[in-house]
């Protein structure tokens, strides 16, 4: 069945996020690529085990609960939506076969693809589809668990099963980009509240153990609906608390995989020899966040002079060897027809004495004590740190670093928003109002307590707004106002850097934070 207009728009705008997404510097030039790490000519084994390093903790074995980029990731592997990408950015079906879309927007009408079955050995029904939209909508208990798909927000308002294969989805409004969001977990009927405890899905990997700190161990899916899929037996995520270890264990052979290196680390791990290390397109915006509610950040001049006195050329430079692509706001540069160019806002270089210009302005003429709080576990961010306090320093801002622990860091300064400044990134589904969405006065991502009355009605004509010229319009006003008013420090997007041992090939780049096993294999000696 052809796919309607708004089905054809939505492929058709991921293909192009990704045509444009090969790495570049802030110039614009080509630094990485897109593809596995395929050995021409090698011939895939089946069975064996590897040990992937990751740099956090999980959040939440709950697929519609989880938050953070690096849970989803690992998620990705255990559970499927109705739809999902694919390492090209194509949204392609998974639990469903087949998909429309009304012409009015209102309507998705999904096919369930045949003996697609749980972990648990059960075939999933139109009953599991319709219980687990029911539960991220909201509609089961009025808790929408993704906001996107809410019922009281014009997300999901009412499933259908029209026949066992066939499951009918009435939303409140149209919206261009909402058929993402299907990439919501299907899970069992009724299994949501032993889904942090169990969680069963039906990816190619299922749970086998889960010890906070430690990590995650995941088996292979022998009823894996995808054919050949996956060659692994196991896959361990084993959490590696800081950036010495992971480099150690790299060398040691103890991990095979390592994803989001430094330039210094992947030089090292270059001229061993054990490990190709690899670069795709990231889909993460990195930022010196600014907490607009705590002074002296709550003073626009003083924001503005944040982003004069950083240089993101530097930054970019030690940390990423000038693989990263420079930003001014909340949107991916490979989303071309909704990105607009606003790096000459502030300059790329520092101007320092335009920041000392407006920290005297705004009454702070002698500078001020800022503490950033940065994630210890993520070596890019705290060597981005390091160069952001020389740089504020520079103007008067005395800089200092408070490394925390993951947890600390997401319950704190992300949830709890108890931070002044923070250094992280944050990831994009390669729809162009995810970022925006974050930055609206009411959102509970909005951890930097932006609030702009004229930012929130924009973004509201954009998610309405079905004509692409006018949609993109509304999203470049909202970047724009976004950096006018220097809601946050945007520096860069960087370039993912992983390492692979050479013993394994089929590795795939996403450009989504993702990090997708079942084509992983060892290489037959």
């Amino acid at each position: 069945m052809k796919k309607k207009l708004l089905s054809l728009f939505f492929a058709a705008l991921l293909t192009m996020a990704v045509l444009g997404g090969c790495g570049t510097d802030g110039t614009g030039e080509s630094s990485g690529n897109n593809s596995s790490n395929d050995l021409s000519g090698s011939e895939p084994a089946y069975g064996g085990s590897v040990v992937v390093g990751i740099q956090q903790d999980i959040d939440s074995l709950d697929p519609h609960k989880a938050t953070s980029a690096g849970t989803k990731e690992i998620l990705f592997n255990i559970f499927e939506g109705l739809v999902k990408p694919d390492e090209n950015g194509n949204l392609i079906n998974a639990v469903a076969s087949d998909h429309t879309i009304s012409q009015d927007g209102l309507v998705y009408t999904f096919t369930l693809r045949d003996n697609v079955k749980f972990h648990n050995g059960s075939t999933v029904t139109a009953e599991d589809v319709k219980y687990s939209l029911e539960r991220v909508s909201g509609i089961l208990d009025g808790t929408a668990l993704i906001s996107t798909l809410s019922s009281a927000k014009g997300g999901i308002q009412k499933v259908d099963i029209l026949d066992e294969k066939t499951v009918q989805v009435t939303v409140g409004s149209a919206n261009t980009e909402l058929i993402y969001s299907f990439v919501a977990a299907i899970i069992p009927k009724g299994s949501g509240e032993e889904a942090a405890a169990s969680p069963v899905g039906t990816g190619p990997f299922s749970y086998v153990s889960y010890k906070p700190q430690e990590g995650i161990v995941l088996a292979k899916n022998p009823e894996y609906w995808q054919a050949g899929l996956p060659y692994l037996d196991e896959v361990n995520f084993k959490i590696v608390g800081s950036a010495e270890t992971a480099l150690m264990e790299l060398q040691g052979g103890t991990i095979g995989i390592y994803a989001y290196l430094t330039d210094s680390q992947a030089q090292v791990l270059k001229s061993g020899g054990n490990f190709s290390v690899e670069a795709s397109p990231s889909n993460v915006v990195q930022a010196l966040f600014l907490n607009n509610a705590e002074k002296p950040l709550d003073n626009v001049k003083v924001r503005q002079a944040i982003c004069y006195a950083l240089d993101k050329e530097e930054i970019d430079d030690f940390v990423g060897g000038g693989t990263g692509a420079y930003i001014s706001s909340a949107m991916l540069p490979t989303l071309t027809d909704y990105y607009v160019d606003l790096n000459a806002t502030y300059g790329n270089k520092a101007n320092q004495e335009k920041a000392k210009e407006l920290l005297k302005e705004a009454g702070y003429p002698d500078g001020f004590d800022l503490t950033i709080t940065i994630p210890s576990n993520y070596e890019f961010h705290m060597q981005t740190g390091q160069v952001v306090v020389e740089q504020l320093k520079a103007v008067g801002i005395n800089a200092t670093i408070q490394a925390v622990d993951w947890n600390t860091w997401y319950n704190d300064a992300y949830v709890g928003r108890k931070y002044t400044a923070t250094i992280s990134g944050i990831t994009c589904d390669l729809t162009p109002g995810y970022l925006l969405n974050r930055f609206q006065a009411a959102s509970n991502k909005n951890f930097i307590n932006y609030a702009n009355t004229q930012y929130d009605e924009l973004y509201l004509k954009a998610q309405a707004e079905l004509d692409l010229k006018k949609k993109a319009d509304y999203y470049k006003q909202l970047q724009t106002l976004l950096c006018d008013e220097a809601g946050t420090a945007f520096l860069q997007v960087p370039a993912n850097m992983t390492a692979i041992s050479k013993d394994l090939a089929g590795y795939k780049f996403y450009p989504v934070y993702v990090q997708d096993m079942s084509t992983v294999y060892y290489v037959k000696k």
